[in-house]
């Protein structure tokens, strides 16, 4: 897993244009030049708002920190990311969509992939009356020993 985010290329924005047509999002120019940095380069990677926002500003797009989180809020709700929250307030972005766990590491507040095989969930409380289990999230911190 790569978190550099990618550069905006031709081929990365034709990769981006894709990603949103995949799912009907209408490619704006905020969001074409987000996802030319999310999966441009087709390598997966968690993101913060801010990381996605300095890069974006970095590479001389126009977008607002705002537009920076109402987009990647509409990415997740057209199923093209993941939100993985970390301390209640701290909120990640994975561009890999099949379930998995991570490891959140503390001292560089990086969030990275967890072998998914190696996790056993044995069992799980019923969900209340009138609901249904959407997804679980695991996120197992780490510190440096």
């Amino acid at each position: 897993m790569n978190d550099e985010l990618s550069p905006v290329t031709p081929s990365a924005v034709r990769t981006g244009t894709d990603w949103l047509a995949r799912v009907g999002l209408r490619p704006t120019r905020q969001r074409l030049s987000l996802a030319a940095h999310l999966v441009g380069d087709g390598k997966n990677r968690h993101v913060t708002a801010e990381s996605l926002y300095t890069a974006s500003r970095t590479a001389g797009a126009k977008v607002s920190l705002a537009t920076v989180y109402n987009t990647l809020r509409a990415f997740c709700e057209a199923g093209l990311l993941t939100e993985i929250t970390v301390d209640g307030s701290k909120s990640y972005f994975d561009t890999r969509m099949d379930e998995h766990p991570h490891f959140y590491w503390e001292d560089s507040h990086r969030l990275t992939d967890a072998p998914v095989e190696d996790l056993r969930i044995l069992g799980l409380p019923e969900a209340p009356e009138g609901t249904e289990i959407a997804r679980v999230d695991v996120v197992i911190r780490l510190k440096r020993a």
